[in-house]
Order: structure tokens, then C-alpha cells, then sequence
């Protein structure tokens, strides 16, 4: 009987214009993933859409190319409002549409987030910005200041809404479709669809599409297990020299960002010793196929590879993936991963990250919905005991297969040499190229000690409090520190985190004992008593990282040191 299933569509079959099906090609893109199949031909009717989606599914391009194919190129104003709940994730949307394109002469994309100076972003604004990928807290202050123009606004994106709405970006989020042109074709993700996300759909969005995919990313990945090791640039390659020694590796594919990092890492791995080739896009097809083939056929162990390079690769041999460099974004993450565990086997991922990468874990756990637990670099002792164990495998498989022949030999030698067995062995071991490495000289890495994100450091062990007046009354950050530091009697550097809202503020502080409320409840700014009160953070939940952590500044306007950048 034949199989008369549909064939899976292709993005030519999506309606997309060719400079960015060329766009795809070029980035090794070759079937639309479920959401991109729905959410491409829905947006490119003009539909407004709804979608439950998680991170990994391959939603960015799914709202990314229909916004770039209703793109008018020669118009410099800003079409498209791409807004997500953390600087991370703006960095990564924005990434994107510069890939995708990669085709279109004229583009421009611009990500707008907080901690970073408005002056750079005004400029960026000026010049014209045709994709704004923004955070909900810098977006409404630039729409405040009336820096950023919405009239000729076609796409308003909310990518993860709920994440949005979880770190209180309610009020925000409500300020921005204030703003928004009535015609303005919107597209909302969201990973749930708690009752705030369908709020915000009910209220601002017109009879919109709904799909609803459940990532498989779970599912796919539960035979997974991720690991990260912290080290930094510099000790990369002996990291991964110690990684082969130490893992039980049958077959791995190592994940750089570049051709030329490929083909110099695949080198030096084969001048230790090691049976590796690289895998890029300046292979021809024949070249290609011929490493997969001897990856296949146990020729080579380690295969050094590029994104492009390596997607639809599926090869039972391999039991570990490393992604040496940080990929550019969670979706890359997850293709890469999905190389080892393929249909139920167990694998091992495994990501090097340097210290000041740490900060983009959370985006990678949420993508697979899977905790990448933190492993300490091999010490020295494990290095060779790895060496040892492995020796021992390998003499053992030859008992298995050594005959009369070799035991006889043995004898021969024990004759010839005058060596008992032991000394016969050592001597046998001194010219096993695979034995000499245990005489090597082994030294620990330095130590990478972990450091969290410096506004997590400085909120750490603070309490958030809620105070009386925010945005409306027309409270600023710094009449509010100065409060707190004259009444309150806080020090400056021990305020953490202010995060205005509309009515009301938040902000992080060490535990307030009543005789401080009292004081502080008493302050007045704009006319306003604060009322302050200890506002707790959900449990599991962590600050925003919109915006960094305010430090002490000197007093411009009695003359010392230099004006303040407003923020």
C-alpha cells in the first residue's frame, strides 16, 4: 500500500519572497520546523496570531521572516516593534533579523535595553531603524521621551509575553499599545497562556489565529544530559584534551562559530593525537559527505563543525556534543544538542563557557526546559586515572583476543631478556605510544571560580520593597535614593535594583528593621508619602535584568566630577 501522506512542506512552499529563501539556503536551513509551517503563511495573510510556542521551536524566524517580507526597504521608519523580556533575548531576535537579511541591501535592525547609555540609541534612532527589537522598560522610556516614532508601525511581535508579564512588565506593555497605530498587524508568543497573556490578546489583538505547539524540545532532549564546564578562552583546547581523556567519548561533534576556527581547531586536536577533520560551508557536498562517511564508519572521532554545516547531521556513533564556542542564539543551542540522543540513545552536551558567559545560561535552560548543570574542570588526578582506565579497557580487549601464539612469546622474551613478568610488562608499556602518557607530567587548569551576573551579586540577599508613586507622579530614581539614604539611613552602594511603574515603584534593599519604616513611610517626594512595605519576589523568581545596578554618584550640580548619564 502506498504511503499517501503529505509531503512536508518546504519554505518555497511558504509564500516568502527569494531573497530570503536564498537567505535560508546560504544558513542551512532546510524544512520549516511545525511553527514556522503555521505561523509564516498566517502572518503573510496579514492575520493577527496567537501562538503557544516555547523557546527552541524555531519561533524567531517564524515572525521574523513574514515582518522582513512586508518590509518597505527604501522607507528609513521604523516598521516593525519586536519586544522581549530580557536584554539577552533582544540581542539574540536582533542577531536573527540581521541573518535573515543577510539578502536585503538597506536593512537595518536596532535592540533597545536597559544598563546600557541612551545617547548611542538616540543617534541609532535618528539614522533610522527599520526592526526595533526592545525590552517593555527602555522601549516606553524612549516613547517618553519621544525619541522613538510609531506612525508607521505594520508589526507589533510580543515574544515571550508571559515572561513579560511575570517580571512586571504589565503596565509597560499596556503603555506601548497605547501607542500603537490602530492598523498594526500583531503577533504574540508565549510558552503558557496564563489568564494575563489572554488578557492582553482578548484586549489589544483582532480575531487572532491561534497555534498551539507544545515544544518538543523536552521530550527530544530527556535523553540529553547537559553539562558546563567554566573556563576561559585561553584554556579551551587543553579543557577539551582533558574532556577526551576523562569522558567515555565514542564519536563527538565540536560546535565553533567560524570556517577559519574550525579548520584550526580540527588541526591542532589531530597534532595531539586525536582522529578529527573539519566540517564547514567552503566544503564541496563530495567533501562533505566523504567526513560524515568516515564519521560513520569510525575513520574519524571528532568532527569540528559550524551550525550551517552540521544541521540534518544524524550519526549513531556520536555520544557527545561540545559546544566549545557559545552559540548565537537558544534555537542554534538546541539544533546543536540534537546531534547525540537521536532516537532514544543516551548522549552527553556539554558547553565551555568564560565567566562573563555564565549570565546566558538561563536562556539556554529555558530553551530546553532542562537545568545544564555546572561541572568542575578534570583535575589532574582524574586526567590520569582517565589515562589509566582506558589502558586497562584496551588490555583487556587483547586478552580476549590474544591465542597460544602470544603466551608463547611472551616465554621467548622472558628467555632472551633474563626480565621477570613484571619487569617484562613495564618494559613493553615504555614503548606503547598509548602507555607513555601516563608518564607525562599532568597539572591542574586554573581555577575559573564561578561569578554570577553583577546585578544578581549586588540584588543577592536584598529584600524588594514597594513604595507609594511611580511613573504618573512623576518619581525619579535618584530623589528616591536620596530619600532613602537621608531618612532611611541606607547606604548608597547598598541600594540594588528600581524598577518604576506606574503607580507605584520597587526597589531592593537590606532587610528594614520597623523603626526605618516608620521613618521612611513618613517621606514625602512630589507631595507623595512613600508607604513603602516589603513587595517578595514570587518564589523561583529572579529580578529583571533590564537594567544594571545603580552605583553612588558625585554631585554634579555643586561642581565635583562630571554630569550624570541619564538613565
Amino acid at each position: 500500500m502506498s504511503d499517501t501522506s503529505p509531503a512536508a512542506p518546504q519554505f518555497a512552499d511558504l509564500g516568502l519572497p527569494a531573497p530570503l529563501l536564498e537567505a535560508l539556503n546560504s544558513l542551512g536551513y532546510e524544512t520549516p520546523s511545525p511553527i514556522q509551517a503555521e505561523a509564516i503563511p498566517t502572518l503573510l495573510s496579514g492575520k493577527d496570531l496567537l501562538g503557544l510556542a516555547q523557546t527552541g521551536t524555531g519561533k524567531t524566524a517564524a515572525f521574523a521572516l513574514p515582518v522582513l517580507a512586508g518590509m518597505d526597504i527604501s522607507l528609513r521608519a521604523t516598521q516593525a516593534l519586536i519586544l522581549t523580556p530580557t536584554r539577552e533575548l533582544a540581542l539574540q531576535v536582533a542577531e536573527a533579523f540581521q541573518r535573515y537579511a543577510q539578502n536585503m541591501r538597506g536593512f537595518s535592525v536596532l535592540a533597545l535595553y536597559g544598563g546600557s547609555a541612551f545617547a548611542p540609541q538616540f543617534k541609532a534612532l535618528e539614522r533610522g531603524a527599520q526592526v526595533v527589537v526592545a525590552t517593555p522598560g527602555r522601549l516606553t522610556d524612549h516613547l517618553r521621551r519621544g525619541s522613538l516614532k510609531l506612525q508607521d508601525l505594520r508589526y507589533l511581535v510580543l515574544d515571550e509575553a508571559d515572561e513579560m508579564l511575570k517580571m512586571g512588565f504589565a503596565d509597560d506593555l499596556e503603555a506601548v499599545f497605547e501607542e500603537v497605530p490602530e492598523q498594526t498587524q500583531k503577533a504574540l508568543f508565549s510558552a503558557t497562556m496564563p489568564p494575563g497573556v489572554r488578557n492582553v490578546a482578548r484586549n489589544h489583538m483582532k480575531e487572532p489565529a491561534e497555534i498551539r505547539l507544545h515544544s518538543g524540545s523536552s521530550s527530544s532532549l530527556e535523553t540529553i544530559t547537559q553539562k558546563v564546564w567554566e573556563v576561559s578562552n585561553h584554556h579551551k583546547l587543553d579543557a577539551m584534551t582533558r574532556l577526551l581523556e576523562v569522558e567515555p567519548v565514542e564519536a563527538m561533534i565540536v560546535f565553533v562559530r567560524t570556517k577559519t576556527a574550525s579548520l584550526e581547531l580540527s588541526e591542532r586536536l589531530e597534532a595531539r593525537g586525536f582522529a578529527a577533520a573539519a566540517l564547514n560551508g567552503d566544503l564541496s557536498q563530495q567533501l562533505r559527505e566523504q567526513v560524515v562517511d568516515r564519521l560513520k564508519r569510525g575513520l574519524l572521532d571528532i568532527v569540528v563543525a559550524t551550525d550551517v554545516a552540521a544541521r540534518g547531521l544524524d550519526v549513531e556513533r556520536i555520544t557527545h556534543v561540545l559546544n566549545y564556542d557559545l552559540p548565537h542564539d537558544s534555537e542554534s543551542y538546541v539544533h546543536r544538542i540534537g546531534r547525540t540522543g537521536r532516537a532514544g540513545r543516551q548522549g552527553t552536551a556539554i558547553l565551555f563557557a568564560t565567566p562573563r558567559e555564565r549570565r546566558l545560561l538561563h536562556v539556554l535552560e529555558r530553551a530546553t526546559g532542562q537545568k545544564i548543570e555546572p561541572q568542575a574542570l578534570p583535575t589532574a588526578d582524574a586526567v590520569r586515572s582517565g589515562r589509566l582506565n582506558k589502558l586497562a579497557g584496551r588490555l583487556n580487549d587483547a586478552r580476549e583476543q590474544s591465542t597460544a601464539l602470544h603466551q608463547q612469546l611472551v616465554s621467548d622474551l622472558q628467555e632472551l631478556t633474563s626480565l621477570d613478568a613484571t619487569e617484562l610488562a613495564a618494559a613493553l608499556l615504555s614503548i606503547l605510544p598509548s602507555a607513555k602518557t601516563l608518564l607525562e607530567p599532568v597539572s591542574d587548569l586554573p581555577a575559573q571560580p564561578p561569578r554570577k551576573d553583577r546585578q544578581f551579586d549586588r540584588d543577592s540577599g536584598l529584600t524588594r520593597y514597594k513604595v507609594q508613586g511611580g511613573r504618573k507622579s512623576g518619581l525619579m530614581p535618584k530623589p528616591l535614593v536620596d530619600v532613602l539614604v537621608k531618612v532611611g539611613g541606607i547606604q548608597r552602594q547598598q541600594i540594588g535594583h528600581i524598577k518604576l511603574f506606574n503607580e507605584h515603584t520597587g526597589v531592593f534593599l537590606p532587610q528594614l528593621d520597623q523603626q526605618a519604616l516608620n521613618r521612611l513611610a513618613g517621606a514625602e517626594i512630589n507631595g507623595i508619602a512613600l508607604q513603602i512595605k516589603a513587595w517578595p519576589l514570587p518564589e523561583g523568581e529572579l529580578p529583571p535584568r533590564d537594567h544594571a545596578p545603580r552605583k553612588p554618584r558625585r554631585d554634579f550640580a555643586k561642581g565635583k566630577g562630571k554630569p550624570p548619564r541619564k538613565a
